[in-house]
């Protein structure tokens, strides 16, 4: 499904899914009028993707929906599994991952990085998301070319 908004696609339940996931949301963002960091949008989405990948089972499909807001968008990852996700929510006293290991940063991430995460029951299983907020708009080249007058800045003056 493609309208003005949202973006859906079926991933592959391999580890090709999480360059094809991270294109689809690069793609998506560049409809965006106001897009939240593509660079964070892309690393979470892969950290989601690639979880799902991981730890649910071969067979069940993956999904990723990512929808444009005014404000920003949110992403969601689809599987198969109707566990909830480790530690995506914080609690106190979780503490780190331990830096040693090569596993167990991605969810902290997605909770470090995202405006805000979740997880929700489907039919088929789960949907695991984030939100992103809108970057601020940008001056466009012919504000940022403009002269600017610096208060307090010294002036050049006539010598004579």
């Amino acid at each position: 499904m493609h309208d003005a908004s949202a973006w859906r696609i079926a991933l592959p339940h391999t580890t090709a899914a999480v360059p094809l996931a991270r294109a689809l949301v690069r793609t998506a963002l560049t409809d965006a009028e106001r897009a939240p960091d593509s660079d964070t949008a892309e690393l979470l989405t892969a950290e989601l993707v690639a979880n799902a990948v991981e730890h649910t089972a071969g067979g069940a499909p993956i999904e990723l929906v990512v929808e444009l807001r005014a404000n920003g968008c949110q992403v969601e990852v689809h599987d198969g599994d109707p566990e909830p996700p480790g530690d995506l929510l914080a609690r106190p006293g979780a503490g780190f991952p331990d830096p040693w290991q090569e596993h167990g940063r991605g969810l902290l991430l997605i909770r470090t990085l995202s405006s805000a995460c979740g997880h929700r029951p489907t039919a088929r299983g789960k949907a695991v998301w984030f939100t992103l907020a809108a970057l601020p708009a940008r001056a466009t080249t012919a504000e940022a070319a403009a002269p600017h007058d610096y208060a307090g800045a010294a002036r050049e003056r006539p010598v004579g």
